[in-house]
């Protein structure tokens, strides 16, 4: 027994060491080594383990396609949230702890934090800064139902989500691809502020290519219909996804309902034939219509199915998604205030900007306060 005992140990070390070999453990860290200050940190399956009371069925927070996510609390009582996937690409294997030492240094407000990794198992875990107040999907889904949603902070979290995705396709470097944008994936901090998660589907564009193929992946409803086609993921996949999303954020319907029709299945195939049959009141949600602001809500109807176009050459960027946002975000706002570029600057004698500067004496910051307000009087339902 004690001959046993002592060769399981030792296969058991041996099988850690392979593990992290494959994981490309050794080049991560040299990585971090090269690099003064970086928090990321390379967790063992013991700290893990502790941490979730050995991944007990009462810390899960969330179950998905790519695996699930405990809650943990670590030696210094710091709340993580800790992601056992099921599978790992193959291919990518031992570029895995490269590529997650990338994703560690986005820094964006709108972005969950990758803490560090755990890369002595077959499956590598992540480790994620912990976001107190669930998801967008459990907002409009669930939550909506009792505490009505107002509009002006559907379209703020709206912004912060398409603001995210934006750095990621075009300051994060390499730029990344997210590949599975869906309310479930978007997370609520305590003033309900959005923060884009789950990169279980990202993708690092290679420097020498604009776009990849890859095997078929993300979540149905959300599927970009030209990379079902194609198996092309590309920036404008994420961008069709996101208007999805917009359409739950106006409409407060899921993204897929197997009751009704064929045609009325699918949210963006009955969005599109709303919109094209001037029908599109009848699918919007009560508190979206109650406001009365139509204008601004066939503005936001537009936007989103220009991201929604079957033609991925044809929908915006991320970018340009997230600027249109802002622009309807600040005419909610403050509705007095010009939002055409060339009339505030030959208003002001100066042009407009978006960094806490007032506009004609108007300190913009304010209206985030205002509109954390209104999010906080979800949570109480007021």
């Amino acid at each position: 027994m004690c001959i046993y005992m002592v060769y399981e140990r030792r296969r058991f070390t041996k099988d850690k060491e392979r593990y992290f070999k494959e994981h490309g453990g050794w080049l991560l860290l040299e990585e971090i080594k090269g690099k003064q200050g970086v928090a990321f940190k390379i967790f063992t399956n013991q700290e893990l383990e502790q941490a979730t009371d050995r991944f007990d069925d009462n810390r899960v927070l969330g179950r998905g396609g790519y695996g699930t996510v405990y809650k943990g609390v670590l030696e210094d009582n710091q709340i993580v949230a800790v992601k056992k996937p099921k599978m790992i690409n193959e291919i990518s294997n031992n570029e895995f702890g490269k590529e997650m030492f990338i994703l560690s240094q986005i820094n964006h407000k709108n972005i969950v934090k990758l803490l560090g990794c755990c890369l002595e198992v077959e499956v590598p875990m992540l480790v994620y800064e912990f976001v107190t107040n669930g998801t967008l999907f459990h907002l409009i889904h669930e939550h909506n139902r009792t505490s009505p949603i107002p509009l002006g902070t559907r379209l703020r979290i709206a912004y912060e989500s398409a603001d995210a995705l934006a750095y990621l396709h075009s300051s994060a470097s390499p730029p990344i691809i997210h590949g599975d944008v869906k309310p479930s994936n978007i997370l609520l901090d305590e003033n309900y502020m959005a923060k884009v998660s789950d990169f279980g589907a990202s993708k690092l564009v290679p420097k020498d290519e604009d776009q990849f193929a890859t095997l078929v992946q993300g979540t149905c409803g959300y599927l970009d219909p030209e990379y079902l086609q194609t198996c092309q993921l590309t920036d404008k996949s994420d961008v069709y996804s996101f208007g999805v999303v917009l359409l739950e954020l106006l409409t407060g319907k899921k993204a897929l309902c197997f009751e009704g029709s064929e045609e009325e299945r699918s949210l963006a195939s009955n969005f599109i034939a709303a919109m094209n049959e001037n029908r599109l009141l009848e699918i919007l949600d009560n508190q979206v219509k109650s406001e009365g602001d139509m204008e601004l809500i066939q503005e936001i109807s537009e936007l989103a199915k220009q991201c929604l176009n079957v033609r991925g050459e044809e929908r915006p960027t991320m970018k340009e998604v997230a600027t249109e946002l802002d622009k309807l975000r600040k005419s909610k706002l403050h509705p007095w205030i010009p939002h055409n570029a060339e009339e505030t600057e030959s208003l002001l004698g100066e042009s407009s900007n978006d960094h806490g500067l007032n506009y004609n004496g108007i300190d913009t910051t304010t209206s985030y306060t205002t509109e954390k307000r209104l999010a906080l009087d979800i949570e109480y339902g007021r």
